[in-house]
């Protein structure tokens, strides 16, 4: 595999460039007018419109797969055949964490039985926390990549080419990952039940 650095770090900073604009919908923009199942599909792709290009012929989401969200009760049944702006937040969440994490530990972390005014708090806060990671990871992305940005200060783990920097960025999202369904995973556990806290093992 070959890469051209330069054509990688114009890459780095166009992405860098969107990811700092790009936001998720807030709550009153989202359609409240209950759309079909075809509108929906089409409004999510609008809303998760960060996908590299080469990527985007993969679907972001299908009627099947909001159909088993349904049916195994991650997100609220539509009205009538109707999603409205509740449903619409709800996939919106589900369709940014399910690139990182199972719908299995999606399911345990979403909350259910909430009234309209509880999810867009709940909407609300995510889209918040969405934004604040986004420019998080842009940070992160700067430091990792500062050599073949050419940034004058530069990170002792920063790397020094595109392989070493497809690497590290797979390290870590398999690490994220795995420290998300971890702590995930002790949710109604304490201190008496909830395994090992000794360091040393």
């Amino acid at each position: 595999m070959a890469y051209d650095q330069q054509l990688i770090a114009a890459k780095l900073r166009r992405w860098e460039k969107y990811l700092l604009k790009f936001r998720l919908p807030e709550w009153q923009e989202i359609p409240d007018i209950g759309l079909y199942m075809e509108q929906v599909v089409a409004v999510l792709k609008q809303y998760l419109d960060y996908l590299p290009p080469e990527l985007k012929e993969e679907q972001i989401i299908t009627s099947a797969t909001i159909n088993n969200y349904v049916r195994t009760h991650i997100m609220p049944e539509p009205r009538r055949k109707r999603y409205y702006r509740v449903h619409i937040a709800y996939l919106i969440i589900i369709c940014t964490l399910k690139q990182s994490l199972s719908i299995a530990m999606i399911q345990r972390m979403m909350p259910t039985g909430l009234d309209e005014s509880q999810v867009q708090a709940f909407y609300a806060s995510y889209r918040e926390r969405h934004c604040q990671a986004c420019e998080y990871f842009v940070q992160q992305v700067r430091l990792a990549a500062a050599i073949i940005l050419e940034h004058a200060e530069q990170s002792p783990t920063a790397a020094a080419d595109t392989r070493e920097l497809i690497v590290s960025s797979a390290i870590i999202a398999g690490f994220s990952k795995l420290f998300a369904e971890k702590l995930l995973l002790l949710d109604d556990k304490t201190l008496a039940d909830g395994g090992s806290t000794e360091i040393d093992q």
